[in-house]
Parts: C-alpha cells; sequence; structure tokens
C-alpha cells in the first residue's frame, strides 16, 4: 500500500513537472511537445546567482504555435528540423530552416513561436541559461489591460 502512494505520488509530480514545461502553448487542444534532454549545474554565475543550462528539444506540429513567453536567462537555439517562425519583442518574425540558429536576451517577449508548414513538424533545441533556483524555464505573458 505504501510503495502504490508513493507510485502514485512520483507519477503526479512527474506529470506536474511536464505540465509547467509545456507552457510553450498556444490554447489550442495539441500542445508542443518539449522534453528536456539536460539540466546541468555549471560554473559561470548568472546575474551574481548559481546557475544552470537546461536543454530542451521542442517538438511543433504542422501549424502549431506557443503562446507570448519569456525565458528567465538567454536562449540559444538550432533548428534541427522543418522550418520555424521566430520573433522577439518588436522584431519582425523571421522564418528559420535546418541549421538556423536563434539568440534570445534574458527577459524578452518570445513573441511568436510557430511551426509555419502545413505538412511537416518542426523541431527546435534549445538551451536556456538560468538561475540555479528557478522553477520554471517558461513565463507565461500576461496581456495588458487597458
Amino acid at each position: 500500500m505504501y510503495r502504490a502512494i508513493l507510485a502514485i505520488a512520483g507519477c503526479a509530480a512527474v506529470g506536474v513537472g511536464e505540465l509547467t514545461l509545456a507552457r510553450h502553448d498556444d490554447h489550442s487542444a495539441e500542445k508542443p511537445r518539449v522534453k528536456i534532454l539536460s539540466q546541468k549545474d555549471i560554473a559561470e554565475k548568472l546575474d551574481g546567482k548559481k546557475a544552470k543550462a537546461t536543454t530542451v528539444e521542442v517538438t511543433l506540429e504542422p501549424g502549431q504555435a506557443s503562446a507570448p513567453h519569456r525565458h528567465p536567462g538567454p536562449v540559444f537555439g538550432y533548428v534541427l528540423e522543418g522550418e520555424y517562425e521566430w520573433a522577439i519583442d518588436d522584431m519582425p518574425a523571421k522564418t528559420l530552416k535546418v541549421g538556423d540558429t536563434f539568440y534570445e536576451p534574458t527577459g524578452c517577449l518570445h513573441r511568436v513561436s510557430k511551426n509555419p508548414s502545413g505538412k511537416n513538424k518542426t523541431r527546435v533545441l534549445a538551451i536556456v541559461l538560468h538561475p540555479h533556483d528557478v522553477k520554471d524555464i517558461v513565463i507565461p505573458d500576461k496581456a495588458k489591460k487597458d
């Protein structure tokens, strides 16, 4: 009985963690998949704090997009497969192709994150540097109310 409760609690904790990272989503029923590939402590400090590097693979199905969001540290990305429509802050959107890279400064608004294709999936490798104690590497952007 005790083992069963621990197993259920463990599964629930993993599920909550995956939901936290899956905030790279839009409001559709199908959400982009975010797979954590690694989390490593790094020697360098970020704004004077202990830091970590989290590497993720984001998979977007045809036409799928993420809601606007921010990250608690700089992001370095690489397009592994397909095309990736990407824009930060007020910059115009760019369509990146396999082999293209991108950089997002800490806290900027990642306002466009989309697979523009109607038939092929997109896979992006992203490395997020962030303070060691950060719980969520994706911070949903809250729309400002007038």
